[in-house]
């Protein structure tokens, strides 16, 4: 009877041990992949939200330099010239453009 009740203690330590084991890999697995996970998602969203917020204020600008060119300066671009604000203001926009991918490409080479 006695040797009854100390297997089924084993048993018990055992299956509690087991359990434990169990348990640990979860939480283990849950800290290393899910958690990084959670947080990839909330960088890729704040990116991509930083992204949409800096193309909109780009075109703004665009579209600003162009509306100030067709208008602060008087007769200068009327008639055959008027297509030339329209010019200006695509080569600010592909310099702007060149300059974000010059940065990125240094930052590149850097790592």
């Amino acid at each position: 009877m006695a040797q009854e009740r100390g297997a089924k203690a084993r048993d018990a330590d055992l299956g509690d041990a087991a359990q434990d084991a169990w348990q640990a890999v979860v939480d283990y697995a849950k800290q290393e992949t899910i958690e990084p996970l959670r947080g990839l998602g909330r960088f890729i969203g704040r990116g991509t939200a930083g992204s949409a917020l800096i193309a909109i204020g780009c075109v703004l600008l665009a579209v600003a330099l162009l509306r100030a060119l067709q208008t602060e300066t008087g007769s200068t671009f009327t008639g055959n010239l008027s297509w030339i604000p329209y010019l200006i203001t695509l080569a600010a926009a592909a310099g702007v453009a060149g300059l974000a991918v010059w940065a990125i490409v240094r930052n590149g080479k850097e790592s």
